[in-house]
């Protein structure tokens, strides 16, 4: 059992899915800042100042004036103002992964399309073949 865990293990597909779920945990942590640090701030200036992380609705408790005071007081609460975050991340993700699986597409058709690279003439064969090549005609002659 412990040989079959280690050559599931090592073969190169779970390695690739650890890089991916590593890359994407980074991935995740750049578009969680993109989201909250850079787009949201100006759709909420335009919106007149308006916050989708506080947007919430209190169904028991007493709700207060934030998100984080609400549930701090033990109310319970709908975070939807969260959910539309996590909708504005999402499209950001799936759009990055259409942009990165269209240009690696491309890239596969170009590689696809190119011709092969030209060798050229072969080159001449060794001193010692050539001779062996001219001894073997020799004697096929006879």
């Amino acid at each position: 059992m412990l040989n079959e865990f280690k050559t599931f293990i090592t073969r190169g597909n779970v390695i690739d899915l650890a890089v991916g779920i590593i890359i994407g945990a980074a991935f995740t942590a750049i578009v969680d800042s993109l989201v909250k640090d850079v787009i949201m701030p100006p759709i909420g200036f335009i919106l007149g100042g308006i916050d989708f992380s506080n947007f919430f609705l209190t169904i028991a408790g007493e709700p207060k004036a934030t998100l984080d005071q609400t549930k701090e007081a033990g109310a319970v609460v709908i975070a939807y103002g969260a959910f539309i975050n996590a909708i504005i991340k999402f499209a950001i993700v799936a759009f990055a992964v259409f942009m990165i699986v269209k240009a690696v597409n491309r890239l596969r058709e170009l590689a696809l399309k190119a011709p092969p690279p030209s060798a050229g003439p072969p080159p001449p064969p060794p001193e010692d073949i050539r001779l062996l090549s001219e001894i073997r005609d020799l004697l096929k002659q006879r």
